[in-house]
């Protein structure tokens, strides 16, 4: 039959249909296959680059006459299966922090003096680790302190970035003088807890930038030291613009996280201050207003008028201020311009307490080898270890050391970011956050594959003496008798291992309950989290204008590890986050479980119970991770296995100290753990919550064991012997 002009028509547009997605789909695969090829070829180049960086001594140098009145050569490391290039790119590749802009920060002065706060003495002050120029790191930069290059989706400028690395908390130095040839000897120890001063080091960031803004010659010096490096500013202008706004931006960060807990050395709320960088970028319009109309003053009255709020809040986003919102509302607040409320520092603080939680939980940085081996992590075991869970853990801890977090509000729709809606809750809402950051998700995934092949230092016999055999024997019994049932004996080397941590809940332990109860009781304003339903362990939980902070941190960790990174070419941006949650998944080799030990379980009714629990975990390499308890609050293992003093205990005997010195590296082998007396360092007093030295009294014959005997206190051959077997783990 002939064809109809109709039909034959009808298939001409057919077959030129066909013709155009014939020919785009080519083109598409073409340029699909191009671009995987181009990341592999990425990939395999990236794997030679790593180990490119091979110094001898990992960028080491010796200090003279450094904090503390210590000095030492240039030091020494262990066999931790790391190379000298492992050591080197695990210090130097950046996870997406964004401190503060990197011309700024290298060109910044101390605040009383013309010398450079990047000094290796100012660096060493706070316990961070001077380095020397190496490939990777061609500025010497400290150890964990790296170059970031970022820009966002709504800046019309890239910047660089001075950022902080994993290493930076997360690499120890212990010193050991011998007493007979007065000889020092330096060890650093790859994945161990650093003796940073954090908050000391921030303090005196904002300070040295304060100064700079009022010295007109430190200001001139630090202009001509930008402009000279021909790098991000081209102005004046611009470097004095840009030094104000970070000044302003590091003075809030020191002031949302004020506390009275001193941290001192090597320990950090990290936690606390996370939660509060959730909640400062979070927040949205009808929360603050509800804040501000809330806001009561220490004479009982309202702290501001509806009329002055509505001009606090006028013009400010609906669905999410972000920090650079929710600042400019309390400057408004503190203005005295007509119709403001004029609101002084001390009026102000009572509204930022409504806003923030007291990060008042210092512990200590936890130590890195075995983690990518274990089921759950973080000091309470709040992170499931299984599928994604490190990639969320991961970006959750970029949250908190200062990445760029580009959160704003966008319309629904159907795209890539779609997944972020789903994952963070979102989909019902009429706008959503876009969780664009400078996280850089594909590193993180490299650096938890690069921590599986760290191993636990051994005790170095050649530097610190032989272990005591007869001792160690009489130890091992020990160990196995209080021990073991919770420090599990694993192979420090073998690759399969699977760490499983056993919990105790706070009250059988009896250890400082603050961080615990922190992580369960802090809750905030929800933002556009707001009426949605965020999935827990015991089912899903509906979301109100406040809700627990583990929550909201949990959601949007959830959307950060969906959006793909906003500062990458379109088809590598989309190629990479599936390479990253692919390998997050497929790559990782621990599979779900419920916890372990013995603690409160989650209900409908209390989802985080479980976290009211501190985790115990295998001791390989103990002897290199003082101060001990989760909080640092004891000194050496010896001290551990003493009982804290309390009312009514004789005057006489041994106890746990009640204050310690913290901050110098000397190492004690006998006692086994850091010098803490002798020396004017940071004063650890441990006679307030936070800081209390309780608890974990299985040597002293006070904790029961798990089930339920309470074995008799250990006299002091015993607990020599104890720590005997303990430098051998």
């Amino acid at each position: 039959m002939a064809e109809t002009k109709d039909v034959h028509m009808f298939k001409n547009i057919i077959r030129i249909l066909k013709m155009i997605i014939r020919k785009y789909l080519k083109a598409f695969a073409w340029v699909l296959a191009g671009t995987v090829g181009l990341m592999l070829i990425s990939l395999a180049i990236g794997k030679i680059w790593q180990h490119w960086d091979d110094d001898p001594d990992r960028g080491a140098i010796e200090m003279t006459d450094g904090a503390f009145g210590e000095s030492y050569q240039t030091p020494i490391y262990l066999d931790q299966g790391w190379s000298e290039a492992d050591s080197l790119w695990f210090y130097n590749t950046t996870q997406g922090s964004a401190l503060m802009p990197y011309d700024l920060f290298v060109s910044l002065e101390q605040p009383n003096s013309q010398t450079s706060f990047r000094s290796d003495k100012n660096i060493d002050k706070f316990r961070y680790l001077p380095q020397k120029a190496t490939f990777f790191n061609p500025d010497a930069l400290p150890v964990g302190f790296v170059k970031e290059t970022y820009k966002g989706p709504v800046s019309d400028r890239k910047l660089d970035y001075i950022g902080y690395t994993c290493a930076a908390c997360h690499t120890a130095q212990i010193n050991y003088t011998d007493k007979n040839t007065q000889k020092t000897t330096a060890i650093r120890i790859d994945g161990g807890p650093s003796m940073a001063n954090m908050v000391g080091f921030l303090t005196e960031l904002e300070a040295s930038m304060k100064a700079t803004l009022l010295d007109d010659a430190k200001k001139k010096r630090f202009v001509d030291a930008v402009l000279a490096l021909d790098n991000d500013y081209s102005r004046e202008e611009l470097v004095l613009a840009d030094l104000k706004k970070w000044s302003d931006t590091i003075s809030r960060y020191n002031y949302i996280n004020r506390t009275d807990v001193d941290y001192g050395y090597a320990r950090l709320d990290a936690f606390g201050r996370i939660f509060n960088r959730v909640l400062e970028h979070v927040i949205n319009k009808q929360q603050l207003e509800a804040v501000l109309l809330a806001a009561i003053g220490p004479d009982k009255e309202n702290l501001l008028t509806p009329s002055e709020v509505e001009k606090v809040v006028d013009g400010l986003d609906e669905t999410i201020l972000g920090s650079d919102g929710l600042a400019q509302a309390l400057e408004r607040a503190m203005s005295t311009d007509p119709g403001y409320p004029g609101l002084s520092l001390q009026e102000v603080e009572i509204i930022s307490n409504e806003l923030f939680n007291e990060a008042d939980a210092p512990v200590s940085y936890p130590y890195l080898w075995d983690v990518p081996h274990s089921d759950y992590v973080q000091w309470n075991g709040l992170a499931n270890n299984a599928h994604a869970g490190p990639l969320g853990r991961n970006a959750g801890e970029v949250v908190g050391v200062f990445g760029k977090l580009d959160w704003r509000a966008t319309e629904p729709g159907l795209s890539v970011d779609y997944l972020a809606e789903i994952a963070s809750g979102q989909t019902a809402k009429k706008k959503k956050i876009d969780f664009s950051s400078s996280i850089d998700l594909v590193n993180l995934k490299r650096l938890e594959s690069h921590m599986i092949s760290l191993t636990s230092p051994q005790w170095p016999t050649e530097i610190f003496g032989e272990i005591d055999e007869k001792k160690w024997a009489q130890g091992k019994q020990i160990y196995a008798q209080y021990c073991r049932s919770c420090h599990e004996l694993v192979d420090r080397t073998d690759f399969d291992r699977l760490i499983i941590s056993k919990m105790s809940n706070v009250d059988f332990i009896g250890t400082d309950p603050a961080m615990a109860n922190n992580s369960v009781a802090r809750s905030g304003n929800s933002g556009n989290f707001q009426y949605t339903v965020q999935s827990t362990d015991v089912g899903p939980v509906a979301m109100g204008e406040t809700a627990p902070v583990a929550l909201l941190l949990t959601a949007a960790t959830r959307g950060v590890v969906t959006t793909p990174d906003p500062d990458k070419f379109i088809v590598r941006r989309w190629l990479d986050w599936l390479y990253t949650l692919g390998m997050s998944f497929f790559d990782n080799k621990i599979a779900y479980s419920v916890k372990n030990g013995n603690y409160n379980p989650d209900t409908t009714a209390l989802p985080f119970n479980s976290l009211l629990s501190y985790k115990a975990r295998p001791l390989n390499g103990i002897w290199a991770t003082a101060p001990y308890l989760h909080n640092g609050s004891v000194p050496t293992l010896y001290d551990l296995l003493l009982p804290e003093k309390r009312e009514g205990d004789p005057d006489e005997g041994e106890y746990r100290p009640e204050s310690f010195q913290v901050g110098k590296r000397e190492y004690d082998i006998e006692r086994v753990g850091f010098v803490y007396d002798g020396y004017d360092g940071f004063t650890l007093s441990t006679d307030k919550l936070g800081n209390l030295n309780s608890g974990h009294e299985y040597g002293a014959g006070r904790t029961p064991q798990l089930d339920g005997r309470v074995l008799p206190a250990l006299n002091e051959d015993e607990r020599w012997a104890l720590v005997e077997y303990l430098k051998s783990l």
